[in-house]
């Protein structure tokens, strides 16, 4: 089990192990945390703490990870062992910065990591207090052991690669105007990766943000993979962090294993690497 409802969240509150994570992402995130957030949540930020960025976003895409080292610190900073329960949601229905989040807490070997599904919007429908204090962070006295990403990663290499490669799949989870070339809103250069396919991030959910049942998403990526098991699968987004939400639905549909690229269409689309526009 990845995700978990608001109802079932009532489980974990309050026990001794449980640590709740609020993650957010954009210049106001912290803004926003402060406006309104669960009870005792500890806020962890997109921008700082869950990527380091590059001067240039041709090098690693505009959410490069950070080093093992410096997240194992901030993990430590929240009072994360290997003993913890983290329950972790985000402003965006679970499919932003929670998802990155927990990607980024199961690559580093983590047990026992839940993201909320519906986000912050679910917690606040279930009755949950919602609060503008800021808990005091439950410093532990070392980082998080680990020292390595644990699951799959590939670079711009690799995926050029694996898009001639039938035995492997590129999956493109970004709105499908973007993958066509209609318009880019946030990149450079609209379009997609030639040979990827397109299935987009919010298909994962149903029309209240919630994500879909868990036998709905397991039929859902057995017709996107076909034959092809997991680990010759390679998903990526605009980012690197929308990625993770079908890495994540990917993991809840028992399709654990496949790699994330986390330069996605931000660092392709910056290396002058071909660029194709329409449906595949």
């Amino acid at each position: 089990m990845n995700i978990i409802s608001a109802d079932q969240l009532k489980t974990y509150i309050g026990q001794e192990y449980t640590v709740i994570v609020d993650a957010r992402g954009g210049a106001d995130a912290l803004e926003r945390y402060k406006a309104g957030h669960l009870k005792n949540a500890l806020f962890a930020d997109l921008e700082t703490d869950l990527s380091k960025k590059t001067a240039n976003a041709a090098d690693g895409g505009r959410h490069p990870l950070p080093d093992p080292e410096n997240f194992s610190l901030f993990l430590g900073k929240l009072g994360i062992t290997p003993d913890s329960v983290v329950i972790v949601y985000d402003d965006k229905k679970g499919a932003n910065a929670a998802a990155r989040f927990w990607w980024m807490l199961k690559a580093a070997g983590h047990a026992k990591v839940y993201v909320v599904s519906g986000g912050l919007d679910s917690i606040r429908n279930e009755g949950f207090p919602i609060s503008k204090d800021l808990p005091a962070k439950g410093a532990g006295k070392s980082g998080y052991p680990f020292s390595t990403w644990s699951w799959p990663l590939f670079d711009i290499n690799d995926v050029a690669g694996a898009t001639a490669d039938k035995a492997k799949l590129v999956i493109d989870v970004r709105e499908n105007y973007r993958f066509v070339g209609e318009s880019e809103p946030i990149d450079l250069v609209a379009g997609h990766i030639p040979g990827a396919v397109n299935i987009p991030y919010t298909g994962n959910l149903d029309e209240t943000g919630e994500f879909l049942p868990t036998d709905e998403l397991a039929a859902k990526y057995r017709q996107v993979l076909g034959e092809r098991h997991p680990e010759n699968v390679i998903v990526h987004c605009g980012s690197g962090v929308t990625a993770c939400h079908t890495l994540l639905a990917l993991a809840e549909a028992g399709f654990e294993g496949a790699g994330l690229y986390v330069g996605s269409w931000s660092e392709w689309s910056r290396n002058e690497r071909p660029v194709a526009t329409g449906q595949p």
